[in-house]
């Protein structure tokens, strides 16, 4: 074989296994892509036939679940030690909440002002409590983000297993 044949050959021979490459990693990125949604999908709360609302925890370590504040959506970070529901000032005006009392916020990171406002209709997945407290001034979470505290979490009974979180409506009394 001649230098210039030989060349030619070792091009296509690279660009061959390029190509061969590139399939592999395609195939590869929709295989794990698939993995990814069915993973993604298994994160997602979802509601027993009893009525227990079922949050799985999600890879920060905590647990999310779609709702809403006075109709607004809302993802809410379910915290156990929040006393109250709280939103930020944004997520407020959002859903057209009142002006409430004038209050000062423990939070973690110091305290600060807020308000209260009253009788406002919460849900968390398919669960409602029409009468909860909200807290006005939450800060560091996105705008559509809001905490469920245990004005909404304590009237369920709360179960945290291994990875999941089960919110189960209470008979009544």
């Amino acid at each position: 074989m001649s230098h210039p044949q030989l060349q030619k050959t070792a091009r296509l021979g690279a660009l061959a296994i390029a190509a061969v490459w590139l399939a592999v990693a395609g195939v590869l990125y929709l295989v794990f892509d698939r993995i990814e949604q069915k993973r993604q999908a298994s994160l997602k709360p979802y509601a027993l036939s009893s009525g227990d609302l079922v949050i799985p925890r999600q890879h920060d370590g905590h647990f999310h679940v779609e709702g809403e504040v006075n109709r607004q959506p809302v993802r809410f970070l379910v915290d156990t030690g929040a006393s109250h529901v709280s939103v930020s000032e944004a997520l407020a005006t959002q859903a057209g909440l009142p002006a409430g009392q004038s209050i000062t916020l423990n939070t973690a990171n110091g305290q600060r002002p807020g308000q209260l406002v009253r009788s406002v209709p919460v849900r968390a997945g398919h669960l409602v409590h029409n009468d909860a407290s909200v807290t006005v001034g939450l800060s560091g979470l996105r705008p559509e983000q809001a905490l469920l505290g245990q004005d909404f979490l304590k009237h369920f009974d709360v179960e945290i297993r291994r990875d999941e979180m089960v919110l189960r409506q209470r008979p009544p009394s």
